[in-house]
């Protein structure tokens, strides 16, 4: 089996290259990631310039763009393209809940199912313990072949900064939320130009046992499928009929 590896936070990024040593000792392993740390891209695609993947080491490579260019680049057979599934990760800090819509690792495993690739997106909930996400990942894909998935659906995979022998187990889980975000922090700027700092995350609201959130609270990991499809199924008859009374 053939894996593309990327990611957000940089092809030197601890996380994927812990991720490559694992897996290469089953499966051929291409890394295309960008050259920089670019989390909290999310989907965006680079439409304003040419892109320059760069081989820096054998089977790996650099991109000057957005964890989605690097996939979308190695998909299209620019790089290489023949990929049997695409893991996105390891990255550096969780991707739970409302998180998934900024995460950039989230973004290229999105990208890699909208091309038609199976792919998982994987979080360590923490920065130290990488060599235990690769683990689990080595475990998941030994029978992914097994499973399979509608059209444009992935999997968010979040495992709790622990050693190994501490995970208590996997449980299938649906995204929780946060409360709203902190607002935006004004900057010192040497100049004195007005300028701030994005605020930061909230703490975790919807904490439910079905959650993402609480599974890696408990020591398990985390794994949600989750789907391109953003349409809210459950008020469209309802918005149709609001439409339907609106006067032209």
């Amino acid at each position: 089996m053939k894996i593309l590896l990327a990611n957000d936070d940089g092809l030197d990024a601890e996380g994927i290259q812990t991720l490559a040593k694992t897996l290469r000792r089953t499966y051929q392993c291409i890394l295309v990631a960008p050259d920089r740390d670019r989390s909290g891209a999310s989907n965006s695609l680079t439409l304003t310039r040419p892109l320059r993947p760069t081989q820096v080491r054998s089977n790996e490579y650099k991109v000057d763009g957005t964890p989605t260019d690097c996939v979308n680049l190695a998909v299209s057979e620019v790089i290489d393209g023949k990929f049997d599934i695409v893991v996105s990760g390891i990255n550096h800090g969780a991707n739970l809940g409302d998180d998934v819509i900024y995460s950039g690792t989230v973004a290229a495993a999105m990208e890699a199912r909208h091309l038609g690739r199976p792919a998982l997106a994987v979080s360590l909930v923490g920065t130290r313990h990488f060599d235990t996400a690769a683990s689990i990942v080595e475990r998941l894909l030994v029978d992914s072949h097994t499973l399979s998935l509608p059209p444009k659906i992935l999997l968010n995979v979040n495992v709790p900064d622990l050693p190994l022998d501490q995970i208590k187990g996997i449980k299938v889980t649906r995204l929780g939320y946060r409360h709203q975000a902190h607002p935006a922090i004004p900057a010192n700027h040497p100049r004195g130009i007005e300028s701030y700092w994005i605020g930061a995350l909230s703490e975790p609201h919807d904490v439910a046992e079905d959650t993402d959130f609480y599974a890696v609270s408990q020591g398990y990991v985390s794994v949600t499928p989750i789907h391109t499809d953003m349409t809210c199924h459950s008020v469209i008859n309802q918005l149709s009929q609001w439409v339907n009374d609106t006067v032209l």
